[in-house]
Parts: C-alpha cells; sequence; structure tokens
C-alpha cells in the first residue's frame, strides 16, 4: 500500500485513537493535547518520507510510545527525587503490560522501586536507559567490568519486578513520627551541634527506628514509609558521624534514646528525692556552719549595683550556695565511685573533634506524671573545660539566664578566651574595649564608666583562688557521701534494674557507666539538690541581675 500518498487520510483516522491515548497517559488536559499534537506531526512526517512500512498500525503506535517515554522522562521526576529510567524501555515496547488503561500507577510503582535499588544498581540503571549512555561507558565511569554493568542491569530488572509484586508495610512511625524533645551529651563537643546532627525529623525517625532493632535502608524506607534515596543519604551521614553503627549490610543506633514511662520518672523522682533530703540539706548546713563562705580564697565581687561603687567585701552567701552546693555535690565522693568502665570504653569519637556519649529523649504520648514531679527544664550541665592551668565550670537552667547565644554547652574556644582573659586581668594587665565588652555580654564580668576615663570592672563569677580552698569545700561533701553511702546504694537498686531494663541490649554498656556516677555528676542529682533546697526555703531565688552569672565557678586545675 502507498501510504506517502494517504498519509494525511492515514493520520485523521488515528487522530482520535492517539488523543485517547493521550488523555489516559498524561496527568492532565493540557499535557495530552500536546502530546497526541507531537504523535501525529512525528507520524505524519514519517508516513511521507518511509516507503518500508509493513504494519502502518504498529508503526503509528512505536512512535506514540517512543513519545510518552520522551514525555515522562521530562516531566516524571519521581516522588523519589530519581528520574523513571526504566520505564522509557518498558513503555516504548508495543507488548509492554502498562500500556493498560492502570499504566499510570503501574508506573508510578515502578518509580518507587527503582529507589530500592541499590546505589551503584541505581546509578548504573538511570545511566544506561535514562541517559542512554553505553554500557562501555558507565563501567569506566564506575571503574568496574563490563560484564559486571550487564550483571546489575540483569539483576535491577529483577528486582524492579519483584518489588512490583510486593505488598510494602510501613510502621506508625509513616502516619506519627516521633520528635526528639531533649539532648544529652556526656564528655566534650565538637565543632556540630547536636541540632546539625538531627537536622532533619526524617534523620531523628530513623535513628528511632533502628533504636532496638538493626535495619537494612530499604527495610527503614518500608517502616517510615519513604523512598530509599532519602534514607539512605541521611543514613550515611549519621553513620560517618557515629550516631549509627554498621551490622553487615543493616544499621542500628549507636546512642540511647530514651521514652520514659511513667512508672520509671516516678521511680527515678522519688530516690532523687529521698537523696536529696539527706544530703543537699545537709550539704547547705555545713557549708553555712563551717564559716568557708567567708573564706578570703572565694573571690566573687557579684553586685546589683550598676555603678560598681558599693561592692560588698563579703559576696551574698545565698549567691554563693547557688553554685557551691552543685559544685561539691559534682566533685565529693569520687573515692567511692565503683569505675568497673571506663569512659574510653563506651564513647564516640565524631569527625568534628567532639568525644562523648549523646543520648536524646522522646516524650511519649499521654504521659502523665505525678503532681510533684520535679522536671529538667532548660538544664545543661554541669559542664567543665579546662585551659592554661584554670577551670571553669557552669551550670545552665532554669534558674540562670545567659541569653540565647550562650545558653547550653560550653565551646572551647568561648571557655579558652574567657580563661586567658581572666589570667590577664588576675596579672593585673588591662584588657581591650573589645574583651571587657566580650565579658561583660556574657555575664562573667560588670563594667562601668569610659573606658579611656574613670573606668571600673569587677567578675561576676565565683574564683577559688587555689587548690586548698576546692580540697576544703570537697571534703565537706567526702564526708556527708560516705555517710549516706549505704543509704544510696539502697536507692539506687530498683532505680538501676529499671533504667538497664529500658536500654537496648547493644547500648547497655553505656547505662552501666553512667550508673557508676549516679549521686555525683549527675544532672538529675544536682537538679534535685537545688530543688529541695528552694522548696524548703534554704535557697532564696536569684536576683535578675544575679541570673546571668550563677552557677558559674573559675578555679585552678
Amino acid at each position: 500500500m502507498n501510504y506517502q500518498a494517504n498519509a494525511e487520510q492515514i493520520i485523521t483516522q488515528y487522530l482520535k485513537p492517539i488523543y485517547g491515548f493521550a488523555l489516559k497517559k498524561c496527568k492532565n488536559l493540557q499535557d495530552a493535547e500536546d502530546l497526541s499534537q507531537e504523535i501525529a506531526c512525528k507520524a505524519f512526517r514519517a508516513l511521507l518520507v518511509k516507503d518500508d512500512i509493513e504494519d502502518v498500525s504498529k508503526f503509528i503506535w512505536t512512535i506514540a510510545h517512543n513519545a510518552l517515554s520522551n514525555y515522562y522522562r521530562a516531566n516524571a521526576k519521581s516522588i523519589v527525587g530519581v528520574s523513571i529510567d526504566e520505564v522509557a524501555e518498558l513503555i516504548a515496547d508495543p507488548t509492554s503490560p502498562f500500556d493498560e488503561d492502570d499504566s499510570a500507577e503501574a508506573i508510578k510503582t515502578l518509580q518507587s522501586e527503582i529507589a530500592y535499588l541499590s546505589k551503584l544498581q541505581r546509578q548504573i540503571v538511570i545511566a544506561y536507559y535514562f541517559e542512554n549512555r553505553k554500557q562501555e561507558d558507565i563501567a569506566t565511569q564506575f571503574g568496574i567490568p563490563l560484564g559486571t554493568v550487564k550483571w546489575h542491569l540483569f539483576e535491577a530488572k529483577k528486582e524492579l519486578k519483584r518489588g512490583m509484586n510486593t505488598m510494602r508495610k510501613t510502621s506508625e512511625l509513616k502516619f506519627n513520627p516521633i520528635k526528639f524533645t531533649s539532648y544529652g551529651v556526656n564528655g566534650s563537643n565538637g565543632d556540630m551541634s547536636p541540632d546539625d546532627y538531627f537536622r532533619t525529623p526524617l534523620s531523628q525517625n530513623i535513628c528511632y527506628c533502628v533504636r532496638d532493632t538493626a535495619m537494612t535502608i530499604n527495610e527503614i524506607a518500608d517502616a517510615l514509609g519513604v523512598s530509599p534515596v532519602y534514607v539512605e543519604g541521611e543514613v550515611e551521614f549519621l553513620e560517618k558521624n557515629g550516631f549509627l553503627k554498621m551490622q553487615k549490610d543493616k544499621y542500628i543506633a549507636n546512642f540511647i534514646i530514651s521514652s520514659a514511662s511513667t512508672e520509671f520518672l516516678s521511680i527515678s523522682d522519688q530516690m532523687y528525692k529521698k537523696a536529696t533530703e539527706l544530703f543537699a540539706n545537709d550539704l547547705y548546713d555545713e557549708l553555712c556552719a563551717s564559716g568557708i563562705l567567708d573564706d578570703a580564697s572565694i573571690l566573687c565581687a557579684q553586685t546589683d549595683d550598676e555603678t560598681l561603687t558599693n561592692i560588698s567585701a563579703h559576696p551574698d552567701h545565698n549567691y554563693l550556695l547557688w553554685s557551691l552546693v552543685p559544685f561539691v555535690a559534682t566533685w565529693s565522693g569520687k573515692d567511692l565511685i565503683d569505675r568497673k568502665i571506663t569512659f574510653e570504653e563506651v564513647a564516640t569519637i565524631r569527625p568534628d573533634g567532639a568525644n562523648n556519649i549523646f543520648k536524646a529523649q522522646v516524650a511519649p504520648e499521654n504521659l502523665v506524671l505525678p503532681e510533684d514531679f520535679v522536671p529538667m527544664n532548660n538544664w545543661c550541665g554541669p559542664m567543665w573545660i579546662g585551659c592554661g592551668g584554670n577551670i571553669l565550670w557552669q551550670i545552665d537552667c532554669e534558674y540562670s539566664y545567659r541569653g540565647k547565644d550562650q545558653h547550653g554547652m560550653l565551646r572551647y574556644d568561648d571557655v579558652s578566651r574567657l580563661l586567658s582573659l581572666y589570667q590577664h586581668e588576675m596579672n593585673g594587665e588591662r584588657l581591650s574595649k573589645d574583651d571587657y565588652a566580650w565579658l561583660a555580654q556574657r555575664g562573667y564580668i560588670k563594667t562601668n564608666g569610659d573606658y579611656d576615663g574613670m573606668f571600673k570592672a569587677a567578675w561576676q563569677v565565683i574564683i577559688l583562688k587555689d587548690k586548698e580552698i576546692k580540697q576544703r569545700l570537697v571534703a565537706i561533701g567526702d564526708k556527708l557521701k560516705e555517710k549516706y553511702k549505704a543509704q544510696f546504694d539502697d536507692l539506687k537498686i530498683p532505680y538501676a534494674k529499671a533504667l538497664l531494663a529500658a536500654t537496648p541490649k547493644h547500648l547497655q554498656k553505656i547505662t552501666e557507666y553512667e550508673l557508676q556516677y549516679t549521686f555525683h555528676s549527675d544532672g538529675w542529682f544536682l537538679l534535685h539538690c537545688i530543688n529541695t533546697l528552694v522548696q524548703n526555703g534554704k535557697l532564696k531565688q536569684p536576683t535578675e541581675g544575679q541570673r546571668k552569672s550563677l552557677m558559674t565557678l573559675i578555679f585552678q586545675e
């Protein structure tokens, strides 16, 4: 048959079927009109020049499928962020099962399944089917044999077919994702903050998903109901920074994510209340009765007087005790600690220079707390960093106020600068105007007057002048910890049992390490010490002027 002479008549006959085909395949009416016009034009031009067409129907529908393939390539950057590479091959085949009315849904499923291929397999499939590159070029790019490229393409087809017939199951996390309510760090900080690590809700939910059981990237993706492509990048980042650990081809959380129950929180709260009723009250009384608060080796020029004209020779005892009670509680009783597990055994060294134990908390829904429960609001510490023979020790909490930029973990660079400036000032040297401004902004020092005229400066933090005064303070706490050791040990038994039961087996060594320091450098213990003394009226609320420098000491190493 002379198709060239009858090209216009043939195309006219196919216009309606072509338009119907386009309507079924395209995502909107405008695209369908554009695609049907493109198919008709290409078929018309081809009929005018070709003289070897055996089956005009097959010829026209081959053109239609190729045009549709190009349409998907240009428009269907799938929901998982990868091109629908293999769709080109499947759609271009007139015998493909995806030519039925349900093809759009099948293609959408196929798009998702491509994301479940391994990273290398996915890259090879995209390069070959989507970018139309030769297998030899792909082998050169990835530095693998040509036969390996062919094997991956063959395996990819099998995986895609298998995935298309699989009903993937998601967990509750897909519909009800968790969110970390707080972080805890035991050890040194690096250049990155917890918010830098857990930069997205996805990263938090990935870790929560594998807190107890190791999973592959695809299993995590299934549980969360997201593309493995997105999971893959986050998993690599978290594993690189030590928050996930590999077990063969699976990943498991390398830090504790706690989701405390009402029962556990009640056990913890009652334990600390009983312990601090014994210890904190006695410590407060001993510090006051000993006369040590007026010792000349404890320096503090804290004042609410902005003019600095009326600085008392004896600092406010209440202000001193806000810092000295938790300080002594932290440093005392060290000889009583049973150090079976060392910090090095359980800490993680991270690429940003950090070396720490990291913990995160998730607040369960419908958690009912006792009416008198003591919450840890904005608590950070105890923290300390040493530099140049001196140490800065600090707690940040709801009672203190250091401003948005200063709240939270200490940074080594900031502490190094502070302690260097402190040493220069103690040596009688005058600091620069910028240095005084920097210290004053952070509440370490208070200034008054014109820097080039009548200028005054007074340190607002507590300074322990020598090692001897620190030893005398700690000795008071040592005596009390020894006195209450047996009672502390009994109080800790049900708490330790409940805490270990809530800890995944692969992380129990971390919990056992931290249990060694219960009633020592233990944030909850220090919080309860303060709360006990506030509740019984021994500690008075700090003044607004005191809050910025509250619970901050400098002492010698």
